[in-house]
């Protein structure tokens, strides 16, 4: 559901997508590709597409760049699947953030960041306010909290994967209805593309 026409005029002029330039840079051999090279590169590089995908999802920005389908101006025969569509597309946007890779995650990291935290509390509170008797009560606390923190990592990853798949099995269907719709005659997907982000500066 990407916009090609968009992916790469981001790719090769939005700040944003800097990492993914220098990738295709490296592998056409020139500092400034073309709109076609970028595209030859996107069809025989799957990684690159892969990369533009998970930088946009990093940043909260979508994949799927398609509006949704105006209710009111199709036929009313094609309603009921415009409808779905539409329903598909908003679960999409919302679970799509699970899409990538729970151990690149920022709420992995999030979780880590608090375990340093607690974990330079215990110094501080040991070493810095001389609570060395209780230091083993203090060291209990922070095994609890790797517990606490183990615990929540895998609910979260479970999480991670139900929506992962979810979410691939919406795109499968979603993207058979719109082909369906298209050679129905009701809609033209072309029509449907998003063009800009307006979440880029």
């Amino acid at each position: 559901m990407l916009n090609k026409k968009r992916m790469i005029n981001e790719i090769l002029h939005v700040g944003l997508y800097d990492l993914v330039l220098q990738d295709v840079q490296k592998i056409v051999g020139k500092e400034k590709p073309t709109n076609k090279e970028l595209e030859e590169v996107l069809e025989k590089e799957p990684q690159i597409l892969r990369d533009y995908m998970q930088t946009n999802v990093e940043y909260n920005l979508s994949n799927i760049h398609l509006r949704n389908i105006e209710i009111e101006e199709i036929d009313t025969v094609a309603k009921p699947k415009a409808q779905t569509i539409n329903e598909n597309l908003e679960i999409m946007r919302n679970i799509e953030k699970y899409t990538l890779d729970f151990e690149h995650s920022s709420t992995l990291v999030l979780i880590f960041s608090l375990e340093f935290f607690i974990l330079f509390s215990v110094q501080y509170f040991i070493v810095l306010l001389d609570l060395a008797a209780w230091q083993w009560w203090i060291y209990a606390f922070f095994s609890l909290s790797i517990v606490g923190a183990w615990w929540y990592a895998k609910k979260e990853q479970k999480k991670y994967k139900i929506n992962k798949e979810r979410y691939e099995k919406l795109y499968t269907e979603t993207l058979a209805l719109i082909e369906a719709l298209e050679k129905e005659g009701h809609i033209k997907k072309e029509r449907l593309y998003i063009d800009e982000s307006d979440e880029h500066i």
